[in-house]
């Protein structure tokens, strides 16, 4: 499975920022989205990803407030990203080696979508299910031994 295959079954909404937008701003937005990222993009390039992560930091340091911190300042710069041809397996070994919770995808310099963590469980949880079912109607087809060939 690739994350093409993830990206169809998930659809291909996308939630961006720019950097110099206020942080609060883009805690408004995920908090009305329900997401736990954005992708900050400037100039039509991706320039970094803000998570809930990003955001925990920066009301940690700043006393319980996200003040009046830019997107800038918050997000991670240089994010992992993944292609539409990597595969499920590598992508959940870069997830999991840089504890990267949501990973852009990318098309040479265009912003394809986002995966995350659960989109790769769902999909190998989904993938595991098939399979189970897959052999479970093998293993009840297993044609049976003709009663002459016991004797």
């Amino acid at each position: 499975m690739k994350v093409s295959d993830i990206l169809r079954l998930k659809g291909n909404a996308l939630f961006t920022i720019t950097p110099d937008e206020p942080l609060a701003d883009a805690v408004n937005i995920m908090a009305d989205k329900d997401i736990g990222s954005l992708v900050v993009m400037e100039h039509g390039d991706l320039v970094g990803m803000l998570t809930f992560r990003e955001v925990i930091l920066v009301v940690a340091g700043n006393g319980g407030s996200v003040g009046t911190t830019q997107v800038r300042k918050a997000m991670d710069d240089h994010p992992v990203t993944c292609t539409l041809e990597t595969d499920l397996d590598e992508i959940r070994r870069i997830m999991l080696d840089r504890h990267a919770r949501y990973m852009p995808v990318m098309d040479k310099r265009m912003l394809m979508g986002v995966v995350s963590f659960y989109d790769v469980a769902k999909a190998v949880v989904d993938s595991q299910n098939f399979e189970n079912k897959m052999l479970k109607a093998y293993i009840r087809d297993w044609p049976a031994e003709e009663e002459d060939e016991k004797s």
